[in-house]
């Protein structure tokens, strides 16, 4: 079904009355050419027979047999034989007076026709069906099969319908006079089987030797005209036998917004999409190729009358039946580009056939469904007179296809019905929701277990949400020099917004400009919304790119990320019970997670052994951890005297970064400076890009530790920096600084990058940080772990770091700046052979450690970095 491309005209009663009897009154004089015949030699699309069990989960039933039908584009779904859902509009009274309006098809013309602009100078083919029949629309003569037709009760079309195939089957060769039920004297001895009416409905399209008009009651609004399925407000008392039909996943008024299907986060009923469209059928009334709106999956039930004829083409070949398409109707793609969006033009099977098309037919018979896949092109007409319901539905699989299709209708500059953006971020937060449920809150719930076949790596969902953030990233990079705006929550939430140039949905991001603030641009057509100076645009995210990363890492099932989001938006938009170990501020104050993911209980460590491998660990460092205790939510105390202080988790958008331990403070130069204190024993976790394989996160531990335990003691040894990645031999060491440490591990991850792409090119969206802060990472730039380190210090004895706090604290309440960094301190420190060892890298701590005085790359006691010749004897004598 296409949405909105017809523009329907209804009569007034007295016109309407006189048009229908005018049909009524035709004669018909077409016959039917039985040894011209032209039935398309194409296989037939598989048929499936669900059980009882397996047509209880309609979504389910579709997944499981989804492998097998999608090759073929279209599939038979045969109910259980018990299920037999009445049709509301089969009432008397419905029958005889709800009135619907019905269209003119010109089957002679659906496929052989001139374009409209060339006048028809020749002569047209003798009208042998009908007489000129009457139009209410005004855009006839220029737009072909938008002729809106006479208006009918079910009853008269029926009538006419079932004359109209009798009269022109009839095997003798006397004229009716008329189709007027008064007038024939129905006898059924014969009736044209199904191939018959294939062969010659084929031989009309093909070749034509009449003019053939039939009559078609399509895209019926269910709201306005009559629904096929109950609705819900039909349910009776709980023993009704009809409340089994009303609350069918299979009743099409209930088939969008199951469970399983992203458009149950519509807001909106679009007709034809969300709410069923009916169609009343008569013999060779046809449904043109076409593929649905953002290539959804459709599903059609045949309610009751004659069988429907199905073709259908696997959405792999949408591409090649448009090329064929354009290769056999050149003039008529000439003159209207988007021809196959408009439904009104045939092309035989077995031409599409010849040009390499697979095409697959299937008979639809009373109380079948037909199921139509992703981008799959379909067509067909009716045997005779039937009432078809169909309405769309999008499981979790559909994402990629709309997505696809989003960015095809950009290309074509083409609106869309529904945001794309919209669905797939709602789909995206309730699986976060449901999986924060299971995994940290440990609760289990039937429609949470859902979600896991679509995340975790590799996951449909976790796919769709990473295709279009790295769609997105790669649109911001190409904006440099716009301002960055945060989207307010409402910006699209009371009408559709859309790029002025391609209609492009912006649910996610918009570009715009002081000059037109109601006109906004996609992050593609951004540069071409005006001719405004640069600091004058702006773009509106939703989310940023660590945001969104994060969002993925969460879809990935990182228990880390899900916290990271569950706290940002948990309490606002998933409606999260948070547990009362949960804090807002800095997600999950007073919760201690060990490098093992144990969660230290309210008596202590929740696992012995994490204690010893924490005691372990710092035993070199002169660390001591014995009675060292940590109760959720309790405030622990780090001296006698000191203001309390929580521990937990850092958040930042993107970074999680998890103190293990804070160690103790060494009252020794080089263990601070003017921005931190570095204490001998601190440890920190934090997950981030892997180093062996790019296309993972995985949790890297930063240390600190004392050169002294190492070389002996001496006046000027700094502490140690030191990056390991959990399950990775590589050590990554540096006494320059945190950064430099870290500025190794990206190093390395470049260099893997690089690596992957010369072998798959499929990398290009690996893009690591340019830069990263190894403060940032260390967690030293977070205020609760400052905090906690300054705890250490209560008599304030590391001097620089004080000095300058409170020297900038006491300017900044008098508003005089700081004072400049005298430049020349540098080389007087180098003078003074108070230079720091370098960077190393090695497999091992110790291979490491040899490497730290091979290079150039050293440090003042201050912390800033210099480069100078190697010191002769060997770092040693440093």
């Amino acid at each position: 079904m296409m949405k909105g491309k017809f523009s329907l005209q209804t009569t007034e009663n007295d016109n309407s009355m006189e048009s229908m009897n005018s049909f009524l009154n035709k004669k018909i004089l077409a016959r039917w050419e039985p040894n011209e015949g032209c039935r398309p030699i194409v296989n037939n699309a598989p048929v499936f027979y669900p059980s009882m069990e397996e047509f209880e989960d309609p979504l389910g039933y579709i997944a499981k047999i989804r492998p097998k039908a999608e090759h073929y584009g279209i599939c038979r779904i045969v109910p259980p034989s018990l299920w037999t859902p009445p049709c509301t509009i089969k009432d008397e009274t419905f029958w005889q007076t709800a009135k619907f309006n019905t269209r003119i098809q010109q089957l002679d013309l659906l496929q052989n026709r001139e374009p409209m602009k060339k006048k028809r100078s020749r002569k047209r083919k003798r009208r042998r069906n009908s007489a000129p029949l009457k139009v209410t629309t005004s855009e006839s003569e220029d737009i072909f099969g938008f002729n809106s037709g006479s208006d009918f009760t079910l009853e008269k079309f029926q009538e006419f319908a079932r004359n109209f195939k009798e009269c022109y089957f009839k095997r003798s060769d006397r004229i009716c006079d008329s189709i007027t039920p008064k007038k024939i004297k129905v006898t059924r001895k014969w009736e044209p089987s199904v191939k018959a009416i294939e062969g010659e409905y084929w031989r009309i399209i093909e070749h034509p030797t009449d003019e053939v008009e039939v009559l078609y009651g399509a895209d019926l609004e269910t709201g306005a005209f009559g629904r096929g399925f109950p609705k819900a407000l039909a349910l009776l008392n709980d023993s009704s036998k009809l409340n089994e039909y009303v609350m069918s996943g299979w009743n099409l008024n209930n088939l969008p917004r199951l469970s399983g299907s992203v458009l149950r986060f519509e807001e909106n009923d679009i007709s034809g999409v969300l709410v069923p469209w009916l169609y009343i059928g008569m013999c060779f009334s046809s449904f043109c190729w076409h593929v649905e709106d953002h290539h959804l999956y459709s599903l059609n039930y045949l309610h009751w009358g004659e069988p429907k004829v199905w073709y259908g083409v696997p959405g792999t070949k949408a591409p090649a039946l448009e090329k064929a398409m354009r290769k056999h109707l050149p003039d008529l793609f000439e003159e209207h580009p988007d021809l196959l969006h408009e439904l009104v033009t045939q092309l035989s099977p077995s031409t599409l056939k010849s040009e390499g098309v697979p095409v697959y037919r299937a008979v639809q018979y009373a109380g079948e469904f037909v199921l139509t896949f992703p981008r799959a092109y379909h067509s067909g007409f009716n045997c005779g007179f039937n009432c078809a319901e169909a309405v769309n539905v999008a499981p979790v699989d559909w994402l990629e296809h709309g997505q696809s299709a989003v960015e095809l209708y950009s290309v074509q500059c083409r609106k869309t019905s529904v945001s794309h953006d919209k669905l797939l971020l709602k789909s995206a937060k309730e699986a976060i929701r449901a999986l924060f449920e299971l995994y940290v809150l440990q609760k289990e719930a039937t429609e949470n277990s859902g979600w896991i076949d679509f995340c975790g790596k590799g996951g449909k969902l976790t796919n769709a949400v990473k295709r279009r953030t790295v769609m997105e990233e790669e649109r911001v990079n190409n904006l440099l020099g716009f301002r960055t705006e945060r989207m307010k929550s409402d910006f699209d939430s009371e009408s559709e917004r859309e790029c002025f140039s391609c209609f492009y949905d912006l649910h996610l991001s918009a570009a715009g400009c002081k000059c037109s603030p109601k006109k906004f641009a996609c992050l593609k057509h951004a540069k071409e919304l005006c001719s405004c100076k640069l600091n004058d645009k702006f773009v509106l995210i939703r989310y940023n790119m660590d945001e969104l990363r994060t969002l993925v890492q969460a879809l990935e099932m990182n228990v880390d990320a899900l916290k990271i989001w569950s706290a940002e938006e948990g309490k606002n938009d998933l409606d999260l019970d948070l547990g009362s170990n949960w804090d807002d501020e800095n997600c999950g104050a007073g919760t201690l997670v060990s490098s093992k993911g144990n969660l230290f209980t309210e008596h202590g460590f929740g696992d012995a052994s994490v204690l010893d491998e924490l005691k372990s660990s710092h035993l070199s460092l002169g660390v001591d951890l014995s009675g060292f205790m940590l109760k959720p939510d309790v405030p622990m105390k780090l001296g006698f005297g000191l203001e309390p202080v929580t521990f937990g988790p850092i958040l930042k958008p993107g970074l999680y970064v998890e103190p293990i331990t804070y160690g103790k403070v060494l009252f020794r130069k080089l263990w601070c400076n003017k921005q931190n204190i570095f204490p001998k024993g601190f440890k920190s976790q934090v997950r981030f890009i892997s180093v062996e394989n790019p296309s993972e996160m995985r949790m890297y531990t930063s240390e600190i530790f004392d050169t002294s335990d190492f070389f002996g003691q001496g006046p000027f040894r700094p502490p140690l920096f030191k990056v390991t990645m959990k399950g990775y031999k590589e050590v990554w060491l540096s006494t320059v600084s945190a950064d430099r440490s870290w500025e190794l591990v990206l190093e390395r991850l470049n260099q893997k990058i690089e690596d992957h792409i010369k072998c798959d090119k499929s990398y290009r969206y690996l893009q690591p940080p340019k830069t990263l802060n190894g403060l940032d990472m260390f967690g030293f730039l977070s205020p609760p772990t400052v905090k906690a380190i300054e705890n250490l210090d209560p008599n304030h004895q590391s001097e620089e770091y004080w000095h300058h706090k409170l020297s900038v604290e006491k300017d900044s309440s008098i508003g005089v700046s700081m004072s400049r960094f005298d430049q020349s301190e540098i080389k007087n420190e180098v003078k003074r052979g108070e230079c720091l060892l370098g960077d190393g890298v090695g497999n091992s701590m110790e291979e490491a450690i040899q490497m730290l005085g091979r290079n150039g790359c050293y440090a003042t006691k201050s912390g800033r970095r210099v480069r100078t010749h190697r010191v002769k004897g060997g770092w040693m004598s440093l």
